[in-house]
């Protein structure tokens, strides 16, 4: 399978599951646009990382929760670019406490990140897809979407609400040959699993039926997948790349 010609789009793609996307997509011939809020250093990174596996990158700043951010770094991404044919929306924030305590603020921010941010860019990226007849719209949903996780009550409703999005999205967008599909990823080793107590690691993997961690580079093979011809016939799907955890 080959991406060699397309455009891809990542949000939050600096550092984890972001980069490990856009290397993926790179490394199967997409030029790359990587999106960051805060971090540009790391984002320049994931790009010069692409740029050595023979593509194009660029680095683009945009807070996602900021819709006019989000019109132009699309608008960016088609004049540095060229076209858009790929939509990651990858870009997240956690908050988590019991309901009874949390602020406000904190419900309101990881849903206009992680659930409204991605309303923004693929509205921005709508127009564009439906004139061109084609596109892959992949959304990182997360297990606790389907599972529901004690303490995350506003990440688990901003994430379940982002696999409604995208069903009823697949079905606006089904007849302009435009996919959109959601990829919904486990616990994956990151620096805070690493650094998790050997108790409350082994508590983490008994939830886990294959009895490990996920990587980056098994969520980013997914979005691969879903982002290639071969998922052509395929929209308004979840995967879930979990080991096991929502059989």
């Amino acid at each position: 399978m080959s991406l060699k010609g397309k455009v891809a789009l990542v949000t939050g793609g600096s550092r984890g599951i972001g980069r490990a996307v856009c290397r993926e997509l790179a490394r199967q011939g997409a030029d790359v646009a990587v999106n960051y809020a805060g971090n540009e250093a790391a984002a320049q990174e994931t790009a010069q990382a692409c740029r050595e596996l023979g593509v194009r990158a660029v680095v683009l700043r945009a807070d996602v929760a900021d819709a006019a951010a989000c019109d132009a770094m699309v608008a960016q991404v088609l004049e540095q670019l060229g076209r858009l044919d790929i939509l990651v929306n990858n870009a997240g924030i956690t908050r988590d406490g019991l309901m009874l305590r949390m602020p406000e603020a904190d419900w309101d921010a990881v849903l206009d990140t992680n659930l409204k941010g991605a309303f923004h860019c693929m509205r921005a990226a709508y127009k564009t897809m439906m004139r061109q007849k084609s596109g892959r719209v992949v959304n990182i949903s997360s297990v606790v979407g389907l599972r529901g996780n004690a303490g995350q009550t506003n990440y688990s409703a901003s994430k379940a609400g982002l696999i409604g999005l995208s069903k009823s999205l697949a079905k606006e967008l089904a007849t302009r040959n435009v996919t959109v599909n959601v990829v919904a990823p486990g616990f994956i080793t990151t620096d805070m699993t690493d650094a998790l107590p050997e108790g409350a690691r082994e508590a983490l993997l008994s939830t886990i039926p294959m009895k490990r961690l996920g990587a980056a580079e098994d969520v980013a093979r997914a979005v691969a997948f879903f982002a290639g011809e071969g998922a052509g016939y395929v929209t308004g799907q979840v995967l879930c790349v979990d080991g096991g955890m929502a059989v």
